[in-house]
C-alpha cells in the first residue's frame, strides 16, 4: 500500500474500530474509574497501563487513545502526551528532563510564557538558562555546557518570525552531545507543515488550542516524542498529574478532519495579505516566512511544506499610545486576542520597547510599532480594506496634527 498523503491521513488517523465502535468518530468516554470484573483483569490492566489500554481515568480513555494515536501517526512519533494547554505541554515536557544543576538552551524568540517559566520557575529550581540568537546555526556549539540537558527551539520565532536552520543546529548539537534532548514548539506548523521528528528532534510540542481545535473554544496541548524520549515523557507527565478532559480531546480529534482544508485557506489568505502589506508605504517590514524578506526564508523553503495564518509587520513609525488605540479600537474585522488559530482574524500591537524585551539575544532594535496578525477565513479583500482604513485614520491623524504654519523647507 502506498503511503497516505496528509489530507487522507488527517481524515483516517485514530479512527480504528476499537476507538469508534462502528461510529464515524471516536467515542466520548468520560470516566475516572475503570471497572475490572476479576483480579486477573485488574492484573492485566496494570501490566498494560502504559500501552494505551484502559486502566484509570488519568491514564486516559478511548477518547484520549484515539487522538494520541492520530497525533503519533501524523508526526511520526512513538507516542503523544496530552496536557490541558499548550503552555502545560511546554513546561511539563521540559520538567520531564531536567533537575537541579542542569542547563537549558532556549531560543531567544521563544513564546513569552515559556520565557516566564524559565525566568521565574526553572531558575528557582537551580536550572541555568541561556537564550540564543535564533539564527545561530551550527555556532550553537559555542553555548553547550557539560550540564546542558535540553535545547528548546521555536521556528518560526514568536512575533518576528525568524526561521531557524534546524538541520545545522541539530547536527551540531548531536556531534557535541547526542544525549541532549531537543524540543521544539511546533505550533505554527501544526506538527504537519514541519515534521520535526524527521529532523532528529526528540519532542514536537504544540498548542492544539490553535489550529487543531480550530474554533477558539477549547484548550489543549500535545507533545509527540520519539522512541528515545517517549517513556520518560509519558511517565513523568503522568506523575506531574497531567490529563486533558475527554470532551476537549474529542473536539481536537474532530478538528483534525478539516485541518488540511482550513490550513490551505489560512495560508492563501495570509500570503495574499502579506504581499499587499509589503507594498504599503506605511509598512517597514513584513515578517511572513513565505516572503523572501523574512529572516530564514530559505530555510522555510527547504524544510517546511506550507505556512499558516500567523505573521507580523512593522510600521515605519512608532505610534503614540492614542494612535495605537485608535487604530486597534476601530477595526471592523480584526479583534484583539492573545490566542490564535481559530477561524477568525486577530490582531495585537506591540511597541518597540516591549518587543525588545521579548527578544532575548540583543538583536538590532526595531523602531516602528509591530502588529501581529492572525489571518482567518474571512474574505481577504474585506481584511485588507479593514487594515487600509486603519492606515487612512493614521494618515489623517498625522496630517491634522501638523501646524498650519509648518513649512517642510
Amino acid at each position: 500500500m502506498t503511503e497516505k498523503k496528509l489530507e487522507t491521513l488527517l481524515v483516517s488517523a485514530g479512527r480504528q474500530k476499537k476507538f469508534t465502535q462502528c461510529a464515524v468518530n471516536p467515542l466520548i468516554q468520560r470516566t475516572s474509574s475503570v471497572i475490572f470484573d476479576t483480579v486477573e483483569d485488574l492484573k492485566q490492566a496494570l501490566k498494560n497501563r502504559t500501552k494505551g489500554e484502559l486502566f484509570y481515568g488519568r491514564r486516559g480513555t478511548l477518547t484520549h487513545f484515539a487522538f494520541q494515536a492520530a497525533m503519533a501517526e501524523l508526526e511520526g512519533g512513538a507516542g503523544c502526551a496530552l496536557y490541558p494547554s499548550g503552555a502545560a505541554a511546554i513546561t511539563h515536557s521540559i520538567l520531564s528532563f531536567v533537575e537541579t544543576g542542569d542547563h537549558v538552551l532556549m531560543t531567544g524568540t521563544v513564546y513569552e510564557p515559556t520565557q516566564e517559566f524559565c525566568d521565574h520557575f526553572l531558575k528557582k529550581m537551580g536550572i541555568a538558562i541561556d537564550y540564543f540568537d535564533p539564527m545561530i546555526g551550527e555556532n550553537i556549539t559555542l553555548l553547550i555546557q557539560p550540564n546542558t540537558k535540553v535545547l528548546f527551539l521555536e521556528s518560526p520565532g514568536s512575533l518576528t518570525m525568524e526561521v531557524q536552520d534546524i538541520p545545522a543546529i541539530v547536527r551540531a548539537v548531536r556531534q557535541i552531545n547526542p544525549e541532549i534532548v531537543i524540543m521544539i514548539d511546533n505550533t505554527w506548523a501544526v506538527g504537519v507543515l514541519f515534521k520535526a521528528l524527521e529532523f532528529d528532534i526528540d519532542i514536537s510540542i504544540q498548542s492544539a488550542t490553535k489550529y487543531i481545535i480550530g474554533h477558539s473554544d477549547g484548550m489543549l496541548g500535545t507533545a509527540v516524542a520519539n522512541a528515545r524520549c517517549w517513556d520518560q515523557l509519558r511517565e513523568r507527565s503522568y506523575l506531574l498529574g497531567q490529563i486533558a478532559d475527554p470532551d476537549t480531546v474529542y473536539m481536537a480529534n474532530r478538528g483534525l478532519r478539516t485541518l488540511a482544508v482550513r490550513l490551505k485557506q489560512h495560508e492563501e489568505n495570509s500570503i495574499k495579505i502579506a504581499h499587499w502589506l509589503a507594498q504599503r508605504p506605511e509598512v517597514a517590514e513584513v515578517y511572513h516566512p513565505a516572503l523572501p524578506s523574512c529572516p530564514g526564508h530559505r530555510y522555510f523553503q527547504r524544510d517546511f511544506t506550507g505556512s499558516c495564518g500567523l505573521f507580523s509587520f512593522t510600521l515605519n513609525i512608532q505610534l503614540t499610545p492614542q494612535q495605537l488605540a485608535d487604530y486597534l479600537d476601530n477595526l471592523s474585522h480584526f479583534r484583539m486576542a492573545f490566542s490564535w488559530g481559530g477561524f477568525e482574524s486577530l490582531i495585537l500591537g506591540i511597541q518597540p520597547e516591549t518587543l525588545q524585551k521579548l527578544r532575548r539575544y540583543n538583536p538590532p532594535p526595531k523602531t516602528g510599532t509591530l502588529f501581529r496578525l492572525h489571518i482567518g477565513l474571512e474574505n481577504p479583500q474585506d481584511l485588507m480594506d479593514d487594515l487600509a482604513a486603519g492606515f487612512a485614520r493614521l494618515t489623517h491623524e498625522v496630517t491634522s496634527s501638523v501646524p498650519s504654519c509648518y513649512h517642510p523647507d
